[in-house]
């Protein structure tokens, strides 16, 4: 029996004094489950991260426009308060904050305009009118897209 243990030449390692020899690899399958659950998290909210004002906004079969890079978004949400991307802009204040805004010279950044479906028509008509004054000339109006279908 003594032999059997020694036949491959080296003594066996199975004996209760015998040493593992450390595992030289990493295994990657937690990283590469925890980097892709991140990634799916990211992936969900980052869309929610562009508007930071709640606003339930009205349907349109309309299609999207292309996002540019130099955008205003101007918010109004269901109390009638303003916002200027995620500040909000104290109550008669809102011609003066454009001023500041926007640039004195040249082409005037795009704005998009978020407004609550349940405000009514003056007030949305209000704000864009001093947008207008503020030489704001392009504004796009942010809905949600509904079915296409006719």
């Amino acid at each position: 029996m003594a032999m059997g243990a020694m036949s491959s030449g080296r003594p066996s390692r199975r004996g209760r004094g015998a040493r593992r020899t450390p595992m030289a690899e990493i295994n990657v399958t937690p990283l590469v489950d925890v980097m892709l659950v991140l990634l799916i998290i990211f992936m969900v909210t980052a869309p929610l991260m562009t508007a930071g004002v709640p606003v339930d906004l009205p349907d349109s079969r309309a299609e999207a426009l292309e996002q540019e890079r130099d955008q205003i978004t101007v918010s109004i949400d269901a109390s009638g308060y303003i916002y200027i991307d995620d500040e909000a802009v104290p109550v008669g204040a809102f011609g003066e904050r454009l001023a500041t805004v926007a640039p004195s010279a040249g082409e005037k950044p795009l704005v998009t305009l978020r407004a609550d479906r349940s405000l009514e028509y003056a007030r949305v008509m209000a704000v864009m009118g001093e947008l207008n004054n503020a030489g704001f000339n392009s504004i796009s109006l942010v809905t949600n897209s509904s079915d296409t279908s006719p």
